[in-house]
């Protein structure tokens, strides 16, 4: 590589071991990548800050902007009222049905930050009335459940999780092969989504035990108010512009980012600018920029396309031995995950599916949905952006976050990936 090449692989180097190893605050290590590698010239600012023109960045605010309004009005403690004596018969009964909503949510709203935006100030306001005060292990459990749930298992479903979506276009326009929504649910939502589901709630479960308090079913609730209803049907228009984004072809987040102004207007919103202020989590919003920033550097610097190559290179792949070409093939993407991020994972394996495939002797288009299993597994939070959103909406620190991505990690590779390999092979994905 030249000079410059190596200089922003290690600037790349630095900015993921302070994310991971958490001595510096997230934010700050964004800033400063972004102040070295503009000053070195690395890349043209429109690569660098990026993110700040990604509609990831615009859901991550608006979702901030929505999460305090529902709060503030009272919607989300009205919806915890009604959702608590179902869910706090005990804590494996009220983590597994968080994330049981995360999932079924997922079948209806493509957007997971905005599915983090509806359900955190509903979850947390449900943790308040269970007697899970902040900074408990059991707020801070099911935090976890709803960043963890809405990104890792929505994987399982081809238009809920983003990486799905870029992976699908990618394929198409490389290799003609159009993705079905019905045969990728098959594929994947027995193991990434029903089995993972459970290891998810297991985890919690053993990671932060907790003890909620049983409430028992309230008597007629109090008609809603003038801001419940206004706000109200601000919500459901907006959740029938997001899951039908695919007809108007408006992007989930400038109408995410369009109902965050309605609830700032002033007489007509909700929020005043001190308690704007107050609800958007810049830190978290810097850090998503940061992390978005990155992967559009390591992509305009090559330095994707070096290390793809490279491990292409050094892969054992070998036709005779179809599970452990499965095995190379989920250890590729997962050390892609490192520095191109979820996101940018289908958009750099992808072009090497066919090379991959030549050379282990598996069909293209089982090479392609592997990829899956390793971007829908991150091994810390800063790899997948909702998870972090999740975490700065749940104040969650963030050895918790990285706790438990190493645990259902670590299940997931050890124990659901080989599964999947018997999956996908009786489903004729891998030749006997």
């Amino acid at each position: 590589m030249a000079a410059e090449a190596w200089i922003g692989a290690g600037i790349v180097t630095a900015t993921i071991g302070l994310w991971a190893t958490a001595r510096l605050p997230e934010y700050l290590v964004a800033l400063l990548f972004f102040a070295t590698a503009a000053i070195l010239h690395l890349a043209p600012p429109d690569v660098l800050f990026s993110g700040f023109s990604s509609g990831a960045f615009w859901l991550v605010l608006s979702g901030f902007v929505l999460g305090v309004t529902i709060r503030k009005v009272g919607l989300a403690d009205r919806i915890a009222r009604s959702l608590a004596s179902r869910l706090t018969g005990s804590w494996l009964h009220m983590v597994g049905g968080v994330v049981l909503l995360t999932y079924a949510l997922a079948f209806i709203m493509p957007s997971n930050m905005g599915r983090i935006a509806l359900l955190m100030p509903i979850v947390l306001a449900l943790a308040d009335r269970s007697g899970l005060v902040e900074g408990s292990r059991g707020r801070t459990a099911l935090a976890l459940a709803v960043g963890f749930g809405t990104f890792q298992l929505s994987a399982s479903i081809l238009p809920a999780n983003v990486p799905n979506l870029i992976m699908a276009g990618a394929a198409e326009s490389a290799y003609g092969i159009h993705l079905s929504y019905l045969p990728y649910l098959l594929l994947h939502a027995p193991v990434l989504g029903l089995l993972k589901g459970l290891a998810l709630v297991g985890w919690l479960c053993l990671l932060f035990p907790a003890k909620p308090r049983k409430i028992a079913a309230s008597g007629p609730s109090q008609p809603l108010s003038p801001a419940e209803k206004r706000l109200s049907v601000l919500l459901l228009a907006t959740l029938a512009l997001w899951i039908t984004d695919a007809v108007h072809g408006i992007s989930p987040a400038w109408i995410g980012l369009a109902a965050a102004c309605v609830c700032v207007l002033p007489r007509i919103g909700f929020l005043t600018g001190d308690e704007f202020a107050a609800g958007v989590n810049i830190r978290t919003c810097l850090y998503i920029a940061g992390i978005l920033g990155l992967a559009a550097f390591v992509n305009y610097s090559g330095l994707g396309a070096i290390m793809g190559t490279w491990l292409l290179h050094r892969l054992p792949l070998d036709p005779s031995s179809p599970a452990s070409n499965f095995g190379a093939l989920v250890a590729l993407t997962s050390a892609l995950n490192f520095t191109v991020t979820a996101n940018g994972v289908p958009a750099l394996f992808t072009p090497l599916a066919q090379s991959l495939s030549d050379a282990s002797g598996l069909p293209l288009l089982t090479v392609l949905m592997v990829q899956v299993i390793g971007y829908a597994t991150p091994l810390l939070p800063y790899q997948a952006s909702p998870i972090v959103v999740a975490m700065g909406m749940g104040q969650v620190p963030a050895r918790d976050g990285i706790r438990l991505c190493l645990a259902l990690a670590a299940t997931t590779f050890l124990m659901l990936v080989p599964l999947d390999y018997v999956w996908f092979k009786l489903l004729g994905q891998i030749p006997h």
